[in-house]
This record gives structure tokens, sequence and C-alpha cells, in this order.
């Protein structure tokens, strides 16, 4: 009877199996329709993966943005580091062409200043309350800069040293207000012309040279330049050019409104005006208090 029944297993397991491997079969092959137990399960596999894949994706999207996110982050700060650094860039290639244009513009300049000797410096302050006035270079008397020796750019004459330091001196422009000095100048042309400036005009923005007698015919554009009869500047240093002659309330005399040859207000490299030449006696023509 044991026997019996192991034996009984046995067949049922291999009518089991036998049958397994038929529906496999069954199934494997390639029907139009599928019987209804296998669309039973299959209906219940499909919906219960899209009760599970409909949480899983949006949770697996939510890490993914947010991954995304910290990239575009990361990614958006390294671009503003490379945008900070361009601008800085293209500010320090800007400041080293304009100082690079004047350096050349000294260097040529140079080359004419053959009475004198240029000691060249640089603007290291400068009130704004006194910009038009004032402002200090790095060169003082161990630099050979002492007070009256006139100071220019590669444009032209700018003003006089006021006062100087060891190491540093003050520079006073031709701008500066309430002056009372004043520079010998000559006015270019048929006929050199020589007379004084003696103040801005602040609202035209021009040098004023005065003391013209009112017989002279000074024409617009006339270039204008430093005399040399004071004994202290040299001669011809660049100052301007005439724009407008206008006599004065009386008519004994005319005022010519020059526009200067240098830029009082953008100022950074500068030249100071050694002469060399011995200094000269001054002419009865030229007034005592000149260019001191």
């Amino acid at each position: 009877m044991p026997q019996f029944f192991m034996n009984k297993r046995l067949i049922i397991l291999l009518v089991s199996i036998i049958v397994l491997v038929a529906l496999v079969g069954y199934s494997l092959r390639e029907r139009e329709n599928i019987s209804w137990p296998e669309q039973f399960v299959k209906d219940i596999v499909g919906f219960g993966q899209s009760i599970v894949s409909k949480p899983v994706s949006y949770v697996s999207g939510f890490f993914e943005d947010v991954d995304n996110l910290q990239n575009t982050y990361t990614e958006n700060e390294k671009l503003k580091s490379r945008l900070e650094e361009l601008v800085q860039l293209e500010i320090k290639v800007e400041d080293l062409a304009k100082e690079n244009e004047e350096l050349r513009d000294i260097v040529g300049k140079e080359d004419n200043l053959r009475k004198y000797n240029p000691i060249h410096a640089t603007v290291i302050a400068r009130n704004p309350e006194q910009w038009q006035d004032l402002l200090i270079i790095n060169r003082g008397e161990n630099h050979g800069v002492y007070p009256n020796m006139a100071v220019i750019t590669s444009k032209g004459l700018i003003g006089k040293v006021k006062s100087a330091t060891n190491f540093s001196a003050t520079v006073e422009l031709l701008s500066a207000k309430n002056s009372n000095n004043r520079v010998s100048v000559m006015i270019q042309g048929e006929k050199d012309i020589f007379a004084f400036v003696e103040g801005f005009d602040f609202k035209k923005k021009k040098l004023m040279v005065k003391r013209i007698p009112y017989d002279m015919k000074v024409k617009k554009g006339s270039i204008v330049t430093t005399s040399g009869l004071g004994g202290v500047f040299p001669k011809n240093l660049p100052v301007g050019k005439v724009t407008e002659v206008i006599p004065d309330q009386y008519g004994l005399t005319q005022t010519a409104y020059v526009e200067p040859a240098a830029d009082y207000y953008d100022l950074e490299h500068v030249m100071v005006v050694e002469r060399t030449m011995t200094k000269v006696e001054e002419p009865n023509t030229v007034n005592k208090e000149e260019e001191e």
C-alpha cells in the first residue's frame, strides 16, 4: 500500500510537469487570441505594475530633477565666476591700452625735449573738491623736482609745481580757481604775439590769454605755446589753440580764449620739465610776477 501511494505521488508529479510543459508550449506559440486565464493574469500583473510604477517614476523623476537643479546651480556659479573674471579682464585690458597709448605719446614727446629734461611722474592723489586746482605726483626733491617747474603731459602744459617734499610734489593746474599765477605765452602766426595766460573760464572750459594789444590780429586756430621769456618755463611747450578773441571793455587790449591742448580732468602720467639752459635775465617787457 505505501508503495502504491509513493507511485501515485510520482505519477501525479510527472503528469503535472507534462501539463505545465504543455501549457507553456501552448502559451508560447503564435496565437491571435489568448486564453482568459492568461488574460486575467496579465491584467492583474499590468494593474499591479501601473500602481507601483507611478510612485517609483515620480520619486525617480524627483531625484533626477534635484540632481539637474544642483548641476544647473553649479554651472551657473561657474559661469558667474567666469563672467566676473571676463569683466575684470576687459577693464584691465582697457586700462593697459590707455596707459600704453599715454606712454607711447610720452616717449614720442620725449624725443622733442632737447632743451630740457623730462622727469616722469604718476598722479598719486587728487582731492575731489580741488579736482581742477591741485594734484599730487610721486616725484619730489630727491628726484630733482622743485617749485615753479613746468608740468606737462604728452599733449601739452597742464601747470607747475607749487611745492615739493623729498618724495612727492603738489602741482597747481592752469585751471586752478583764484590763482594769481601768470604764464608768458606766444601766439604763433605771421607775427608772433606775446601775452599771458591769466585764468580759466569754467563755463567755456577755456584758458584766458589776456593783455593782447588791441591792434594785433589774432586768428582763430592759432597755436599757443610758452614763450620762455620768464626764465622758468622752457620755450614752445604746447598750451592750446585759439577759439575766440574778444576786446576788453575799454578796447585797449584783447582776450583770447584758448582750448587747452591737454586734458586737465583725466590725468595719470605726467612729466616735470627740468630746464637745462641757463636762466636768462628778465626783459623789461616781462612783468616780475610772471610764472611766480
